[in-house]
């Protein structure tokens, strides 16, 4: 019966994706299989076999095409079958009795699990739990520090800084999964390494990390533009033995390592691409500490995996500092080799009260980014935070501005609002762009949705990090009506011939309030209310897929750093990173590209720190973005969770180091 319930669920969401008459039913149907028993997990005996599966592959090969009214009765048929699938807790249900379980909660969910499309916070928390990557970065070291991970050691460089050979430790294998012989997890090799940065490179991949390496790596573009045959031997990438990879770059790269430290390097065994398909993007196999059970949109659950390495951890080479870190438990794990919890559930929950109501139940979700609009309900204090009593008896807390920032961009492939064949209409474009940037008050968006918390600065290069200016003029981010007024008459805007700005939003409540508050600036300075256009999207995939395929002029978003580095925030306006890469502005200047192209070989110093400063005022003076906001994060999280969160750099990678304390034992007298 089990079986055919799974055939059942994979065959609607079929008939649905390919259906796009029957679309309009897709809700409904994924609320009613979700109410069925749909996300829960499957126990072992009750998994598919091998025929079960070939049977379910020839089925999903065929197009299956329902139309309405025939669509209608077939779902119906399905969706009785569906409650008998649900109707099995005794087999569906989870016991979790004796097991330590974590529960982490997130705002959205993943579109994919597959560490090529790991583009977001929310992927990488994902791959960097079932994957291993080459680096990592310390637990709670501040500034964030890197680490050797599956790298047995620091890779050798040449003195030139063009030759890296990096060697991996030994012994460590990819889970049992029924893609390998046999249904075992083999060893990880170098090759794997090579393989899953080629597929970035695999047009089939349609990877959205391929921006940290191209024109970097000898022969890496070549082997796309030659087909991309994974047969092929890149010389710029090769694996010297079982344990050895060599990287040969075309020109110095000293942000390199950091790459290998995120998601979109997770190595990933070729047997389990060739053996799901399309369906690797839902059924991660990696090497790292947890295993994945079960996906969907509203949660992941993983288990430990049993055969993760073992290595101790050493909390004072990790950062650990008694000061800041004693009042959460952390020394416990002193000497431990992680993972710590049998299992672990990361929550996705998008609205924001739902989000707290399941934290302060006791018995959902154990952490929480406390969400603004309940910042003066639960704190005493905000500078420095302080929690009212009610929550600091229940809930430790950790709070600090975030490695991120909140800004907005114009995207210049717009002839209405940035590059135009016309000189005249494309000079008055910019002096719009800017009347525009000075409508926007950062301060009062500060006040309504960050609570007055967050750190409004000038430019595209952060508070945290080392390059940041703090003698940067601040005239960018302070409001300015009579001169967006002033522009707009000088260079001939009148409300008759502005063109309509279509703004890209969320369908969250709070995305909803931002977007009309920036519309009715927007209308002080004599832009119709009419002209300024909300285009809403279901999810952050729907949204992002938009920025990504250039198909909205004006792009409100955040970007969290991918490491320590300026460059991370000053490659989002490199020209070769247009779209579909993190150039959603898809600004061109050929003097920002040559200083961007010049910085990117030197190491830190005071002359590359100068060129960075320049690339910023550069953007400001271009008014492409209307930049920007820093957060402060605060955690929340339960007191009998032992652990230091962070959602930034070092992000998923926290969760290994994550323990559950043992319940306090109480002695009953008396009555009862």
């Amino acid at each position: 019966m089990m079986q055919l319930c799974e055939l059942i669920h994979e065959v609607v969401d079929e008939v649905i994706v390919r259906d796009p008459m029957t679309a309009r039913i897709n809700e409904s149907l994924t609320k009613f299989k979700k109410t069925a028993g749909a996300r829960s997990e499957i126990p072992e005996q009750d998994r598919p076999d091998s025929r079960s599966l070939q049977i379910r592959s020839r089925l999903l090969r065929k197009p299956m095409v329902l139309r309405l009214p025939y669509a209608i009765p077939v779902l119906i048929v399905v969706a009785l079958s569906l409650v008998g699938c649900g109707d099995q807790p005794d087999q569906l249900a989870s016991d979790t009795t004796g097991l330590k379980v974590y529960r982490h909660s997130m705002d959205e969910a993943p579109t994919s699990l597959d560490p090529v499309q790991a583009a977001n916070v929310y992927a990488n928390f994902i791959a960097r739990n079932a994957y291993d990557t080459l680096f990592a970065y310390k637990y709670l070291a501040r500034p964030y520090e890197l680490k050797t991970n599956l790298a047995a050691d620091w890779p050798v460089i040449s003195a030139d800084g063009l030759t890296y050979t990096i060697r991996i430790k030994q012994g460590v294998r990819f889970v049992d999964d029924q893609a390998f012989r046999d249904g075992v997890g083999r060893e990880v090799v170098a090759e794997d390494f090579v393989y899953s940065i080629k597929r970035h490179f695999d047009p089939q991949s349609r990877s959205q990390g391929a921006w940290l390496w191209i024109s970097r790596i000898v022969g890496l573009d070549e082997w796309k533009s030659s087909g991309s045959d994974y047969s092929v031997e890149i010389p710029g990438l090769r694996s010297l033995d079982d344990h050895t990879i060599q990287i040969r770059l075309k020109k110095p790269y000293p942000q390199l390592l950091f790459t290998f430290a995120m998601g979109f390097s997770s190595i990933v065994p070729h047997e389990a691409v060739e053996h799901y398909g399309r369906e690797f993007a839902v059924h991660p196999v990696g090497s790292g500490p947890f295993r994945l059970i079960s996906y969907d949109t509203s949660k992941v659950v993983f288990e430990r995996n049993a055969n993760f390495r073992q290595e101790p951890v050493d909390l004072e080479f990790e950062g650990y500092d008694p000061e800041q870190h004693a009042f959460s438990g952390v020394a416990a794990i002193d000497g431990r080799s992680p993972p710590f919890v049998d299992r672990l559930e990361i929550h996705f929950i998008a609205e924001s009260s739902s989000r707290l109501n399941s934290f302060t139940k006791g018995d959902e979700v154990q952490y929480l980014y406390l969400p603004n609009e309940y910042v003066d309900q639960v704190l005493a204090s905000k500078r420095p935070v302080t929690l009212r009593p009610a929550y600091a008896e229940k809930y430790h807390h950790t709070a600090g501005i975030e490695a991120a920032f909140v800004f907005n961009v114009f995207n210049m492939d717009f002839p209405e609002f940035g590059y135009n064949e016309n000189p005249e209409r494309e000079r008055r474009n910019k002096a719009l762009r800017c009347a525009i940037n000075r409508a926007f008050s950062w301060k009062q968006r500060n006040e309504s949705f960050y609570m007055s918390l967050g750190t409004v600065f000038p430019g595209i290069i952060v508070p945290v990090a080392p390059e940041f200016d703090p003698n940067l003029s601040r005239e960018s981010v302070i409001r300015d009506v009579a001169g967006a007024k002033r522009l707009l008459a000088d260079n001939g805007w009148t409300a008759e011939n502005l063109p309509p700005l279509v703004y890209g939003s969320s369908s969250s409540v709070k995305d909803r309030l931002i977007f009309e508050q920036f519309r009715a600036w927007m209308k002080e300075i004599g832009y119709p209310t009419e002209k300024i256009i909300v285009k809403r999207y279901a999810t952050f995939g729907d949204i992002s897929k938009a920025w990504k395929e250039s198909r909205l002029p004006f792009v409100a978003k955040a970007w969290l750093l991918d490491f320590p580095d300026a460059e991370n925030t000053l490659q989002l306006f490199y020209g070769p990173n247009g779209s579909p890469g993190s150039n959603d502005a898809n600004y061109k200047n050929p003097e920002y590209d040559r200083l961007y192209e010049r910085a990117s070989t030197m190491l830190p110093s005071p002359e590359r720190t100068e060129i960075y400063h320049r690339m910023n005022r550069m953007l400001l003076d271009d008014c492409v973005a209307i930049t920007g906001l820093s957060r402060t994060r605060i955690y929340l999280w339960h007191k009998d969770v032992i652990a230091i969160p962070d959602r930034a750099m070092v992000g998923g990678f926290f969760l290994r180091y994550v323990d559950i304390a043992a319940p306090v034992a109480t002695t009953m007298t008396g009555r009862h």
